[in-house]
């Protein structure tokens, strides 16, 4: 192995610790409710961190800084977008989705949430949206997989095989255990070590490069259009990097953890926590990335990982500017990064498998204890499946994690958006959207139409079809009632 002792205690006792929370949230967890959505007692701190951490997956601490330091500013357009996105979601979404659900048959998941909002008695609309989550959370899954595989590969000399199972096996282990509650408190510590990091190693890399200004003036002597916010970019790519905010409105992972706040009156302050936090880790990963550019210009003989893969750039500076005990910590901070998304992935496909296949269709009848076990089965289940599906070692996370946001984006995102604001929506107008949504995502990726990104034709379609179909029905009295009286509710209490 490759690497010091000191970094591999530190991942150690990391990972313990995770673990060990997995088995604390054991002892709270009794039936479904608890392990899919914590009994909804998530307080403002948790659930702002918890959002936060479950969002920012291992793009941010690889994707994200490795296009960075490739391109320039002109790639930081995708976090302007994803800060804008993040904002109107926690605005407007939030604080309706939590009452609701409430309202509506207390629901656990968005297809329970879905079903019951437009009184969908066939049952299509909760098939079809559990369909569509497990197809693209298995995706997504996937990519977390894959940049858990990265870290270990590089960190500790592992060969990919051996690292994707080693990547996997920790989260499996506490999601299967703990659930909903284990993967909110595990997030909020994994938040707290990813801010951290992303304060701490770009101003350690200034240093290393001589300060503000030498940094920038070897960032200029390399080329001087990494400055430039428009290099090689146009129109329809800054759209299609903005475009990455409207995948916030629906991605079930993010969406779940405003369902399980305490209260309405918790998400004012969570919103501000939470924006604060993405922010500042945003504004961290594209510093590390850029000023990459002048410490490895300056240090060409350690350059070569990074050349190699660019996605590598934060490992390898944390690697080669920190004493081996503080660098495993930062390099903990991937792994934390990747942990907090794929535990809530594994647990949102989870729960569509539990409660939206199993209780709805096959055993009505099926005690609490039986479900949580059938639960923690179905986190195995699709965790093997992402696990193969990552199993190719030239994945590029960046890559799997915008087709999954896309996917989410465009066939949840306006149906959650609408439901939530809008009273004259209708059962078909719900199935329309999600429809419309997903196939325009798969087809525009598919022939890559226009060099637009996927989501925003499939958003702007999916809305396009939720409100012409909706136009041309009428929700029943019950629908207008509860929405109503979960619209008075909010007002009363935010």
């Amino acid at each position: 192995m490759s690497v010091s002792n000191p970094t591999l205690i530190t991942f150690v006792i990391y990972i313990a610790a995770m673990v060990l929370i997995g088995f604390m949230a054991y002892r709270s967890t009794n039936n479904l409710s608890d392990y899919i959505l914590g009994g909804r007692s998530l307080g403002s701190v948790v659930t702002a961190l918890s959002a936060g951490a479950s969002d920012m997956s291992g793009w941010l601490l690889m994707g994200l800084p490795g296009a960075i330091y490739m391109s320039g500013l002109s790639e930081s357009w995708i976090a302007i977008g994803l800060i804008v996105g993040a904002y109107l979601n926690w605005l407007f979404v939030a604080g309706r989705l939590r009452v609701q659900t409430e309202h509506n048959g207390d629901a656990l998941t968005l297809p329970d949430y879905f079903s019951s909002r437009f009184e969908d008695k066939s049952g299509l609309l909760r098939i079809i949206s559990a369909i569509v989550i497990l197809v693209f959370f298995t995706i997504y899954c996937a990519s977390g997989i894959v940049a858990g595989a990265r870290l270990f590969e590089s960190t500790f000399g592992m060969s990919y095989e051996t690292a994707l199972w080693a990547g996997a096996a920790a989260t499996i282990a506490y999601t299967f255990v703990g659930g909903f509650l284990a993967v909110s408190w595990t997030d909020t510590v994994q938040a707290t070590l990813m801010i951290f990091a992303l304060i701490l190693t770009p101003i350690i890399v200034l240093l290393a490069t001589g300060g503000v200004d030498t940094t920038f003036l070897a960032i200029e002597a390399n080329d001087p259009s990494n400055f430039d916010m428009l290099k090689g970019t146009t129109f329809i790519g800054i759209i299609s990097l903005m475009g990455w905010g409207l995948g916030y409105f629906g991605q079930p992972h993010i969406l779940a953890r405003f369902m399980a706040a305490d209260s309405v009156k918790s998400i004012a302050k969570a919103r501000r926590i939470s924006m604060t936090w993405m922010i500042l880790c945003l504004g961290g990963t594209v510093a590390v990335g850029f000023f990459g550019i002048a410490y490895f210009s300056a240090h060409p003989e350690v350059a070569g990982p990074v050349t190699e893969n660019h996605e590598r750039v934060f490992i390898e500076l944390a690697k080669i500017l920190f004493n081996p005990w503080i660098a495993g910590v930062l390099l903990s901070a991937i792994l934390a990064a990747v942990m907090s998304t794929l535990s809530c992935q594994l647990l949102v496909c989870s729960s569509a498998l539990t409660e939206d296949f199993y209780k709805t269709f096959l055993r009505k009848s099926a005690s609490q204890v039986e479900l949580v076990w059938v639960g923690r089965a179905m986190v195995l289940l699709v965790a093997l499946i992402a696990i193969g599906l990552a199993a190719n070692p030239e994945n590029r996370v960046l890559g799997l994690v915008s087709y999954a946001w896309a996917g989410f984006g465009a066939a949840f995102g306006p149906v959650v958006l609408i439901s939530v604001i809008w009273k004259g929506m209708t059962r078909d107008g719900a199935l329309a959207g999600i429809l419309v949504g997903a196939i325009t995502v798969v087809v525009w990726k598919h022939f890559e139409l226009l060099g637009l990104y996927e989501i925003i034709p499939g958003f702007i379609f999916a809305s396009l079809a939720i409100l012409i179909v909706s136009k041309l029905g009428t929700p029943t009295a019950g629908m207008v009632q509860r929405f109503e009286a979960a619209e008075k509710d909010f007002h009363l209490n935010k």
